[in-house]
């Protein structure tokens, strides 16, 4: 799964890595803006321990998930510029990782 994955790597994972594992795990296309916002209100509305941070996709990444760029994704939410579309730090414990496999569009 997925979110197994980031926790192996680290314990505190960004939430648009976040995003992408979930949207692996639901089959769900990871590059619309807009579900990743209903993704931040949801964690942000079921009280999930999250910590604002910049979103942290600079000129020289060459990321990408499925053929699509995480920096053009992270520069598209920086553009909303709202809590909904902002990228936060999530500690990817058991109980986190279950509120964040509730998530439904």
């Amino acid at each position: 799964m997925a979110l197994e994955e980031l926790r192996k790597k680290v314990l505190y994972q960004n939430s648009i890595e976040i995003w992408i594992g979930t949207s692996k795990e639901k089959n769900i296309d990871w590059v619309n803006t807009d579900n990743y916002q209903k993704f931040i209100a949801f964690l942000l509305k079921n009280d999930i321990n999250m910590k604002k941070m910049p979103i942290c996709f600079d000129e020289s990444d060459k990321a990408s998930e499925g053929g699509h760029s995480k920096k053009v994704f992270a520069n598209k939410l920086a553009a909303i510029n709202d809590d909904n579309s902002s990228c936060y730090s999530i500690k990817l414990n058991d109980a986190n990782i279950e509120l964040i496999r509730k998530f439904e569009l």
